[in-house]
């Protein structure tokens, strides 16, 4: 088995994380685009979600991750019984997830869905594959909110839509490589292609946010449907 080794570096990211809502039991954020979710091995990783919120919440401990380009909505555990009972809703997949995203392109149709399994290739790290033989089954549904035109740099009239994209697995990077397998990668995507074509080269962010989380609260029972807005 060939050893991974991880050199990536992130940049400093002076962006805040928003506290949307806390009580005694969890505390619901919104992350920033450019933030670790957790700390890396690496010291100079160490600035991270968790990192940032033990300060605030000692002992919270994080039942999910967004990717570090990725931002938006996390829910995140202040004790180990809310931490226990989240994580089952998780893993049981009764967590409701919504991302916006712009990809790049016209898509044809309105909606639809991409089955496409992901699989880990350590010679291509950290990129993962669609692999029909060795991936892990992975699932997404995606619904066009608009189709339209960005100007980007040297006069280019960049053909961008609107998405909502709903994965119903979650595996690592599966938005980003299932958006590729449909044809328009996220746009600011530099893992899945998304800043090849002419005028994406400069996109500041991974165009990626989470957007809607619906679960039950882990004490009270209760349904929360949290709802933020993508700020692309």
């Amino acid at each position: 088995m060939s050893t991974v080794t991880d050199t990536f570096i992130a940049p400093p990211c002076h962006d805040q994380i928003e506290i949307l809502y806390q009580d005694d039991h969890l505390a619901l954020i919104n992350k920033p685009a450019g933030l670790l979710s957790l700390s890396g091995k690496n010291p100079q990783n160490l600035d991270s979600v968790h990192h940032r919120l033990v300060q605030i919440f000692p002992g919270c401990t994080l039942v999910h991750r967004l990717d570090f380009g990725t931002s938006g909505l996390m829910v995140v555990a202040r004790n180990k019984a809310a931490n226990a009972a989240l994580c089952r809703q998780f893993s049981e997949r009764t967590v409701g997830k919504v991302y916006s995203a712009l990809l790049c392109g016209h898509l044809a149709d309105n909606e639809g869905v991409i089955d496409a399994a992901i699989a880990k290739d350590p010679a291509l790290f950290p990129l993962m594959s669609i692999c029909a033989l060795h991936g892990k089954p992975a699932r997404s549904r995606y619904r066009v909110v608009e189709r339209f035109y960005r100007e980007a740099e040297g006069g280019i009239s960049l053909p961008l839509t609107r998405v909502q994209l709903i994965p119903e697995t979650g595996r690592t990077h599966q938005l980003r490589i299932h958006s590729r397998q449909l044809g328009h990668p996220i746009l600011g995507c530099d893992l899945y292609g998304g800043r090849l074509l002419p005028g994406t080269e400069q996109t500041p962010r991974l165009m990626l946010h989470a957007s809607e989380l619906d679960f039950v609260h882990p004490i009270s029972g209760e349904r929360i449907a949290a709802r933020h807005a993508a700020p692309f």
